[in-house]
């Protein structure tokens, strides 16, 4: 076996074991994103911009891409096939650039996406009594969070003509005089906050293993680029 065919199938089988790791990792984003669908399937009902349901869909939709992804990158190294290599490194490629898209306008622009997540589940409130869905979903976060309202129990005020929701106290009583005082927004924010840390790092670990991918695997495709010369 000639030098250039070793140094092939060495960057064949690593490029292969990080793509393994990568789909991997897609597979646990993926989970974590299912897992917190289910314990958040009480309140359901709430616009997604709700702070534990749309980290919920953003990992399931960034666990399944990066499965398929790390698929397309495992066959394209055991077939050789430069085709499937181009487009792995492409779709990986903006799958990178988006995610630090992504990161860098959520840290610009936290203020402001907070603003606009508060003020859609205001709007929201404002068909409590209409839609039981909705109802039961804000009933189950309040006593969840022992929270009421979304930035502050007068919320409520508006919407029940000066009164609060039942499911703002504790007692469980139809009239609700004093509810909690914590905001339902800030509170569930704070406990994604507290339950994401492991999620992070292992987002940190998978995009490493992103970056070295994309190297092995536009190294791979110019190997097999030259041995094709090289047999033409």
């Amino acid at each position: 076996m000639s030098a250039s065919r070793k140094c092939l199938c060495c960057v064949k089988y690593l490029m292969f074991v990080f793509n393994l790791i990568f789909w991997l990792g897609g597979c646990g984003l993926f989970g974590v994103g299912v897992w917190l669908s289910f314990t958040q399937a009480e309140f359901s009902s709430l616009p997604l911009s709700f702070p534990s349901l749309s980290a919920a869909n953003l990992l399931l939709v960034a666990g399944g891409i990066t499965m398929v992804t790390g698929f397309l990158g495992c066959l394209g190294a055991l077939k050789e096939q430069r085709c499937l290599l181009f487009m792995f490194f492409v779709i990986l490629l903006l799958l990178v650039l988006t995610e630090v898209t992504l990161v860098v306008v959520i840290h610009i622009f936290h203020d402001k996406l907070d603003s606009k997540a508060q003020d859609d589940l205001k709007e929201g409130m404002k068909i409590y009594n209409s839609e039981p869905g909705l109802k039961q979903s804000w009933d189950n976060v309040q006593k969840m969070f022992k929270c009421c309202g979304v930035t502050n129990k007068t919320d409520w005020f508006d919407v029940l003509n000066g009164t609060l929701p039942a499911s703002c106290c504790s007692g469980g009583g139809d009239q609700c005089v004093d509810g909690w005082s914590e905001p339902c927004y800030q509170k569930a924010r704070q406990w994604l906050l507290d339950n994401i840390p492991s999620v992070l790092v292992f987002g940190v670990c998978i995009g490493v293993v992103q970056i070295l991918a994309l190297v092995f695997s536009m190294l791979m495709y110019c190997q097999i680029l030259c041995a094709e010369k090289r047999v033409d």
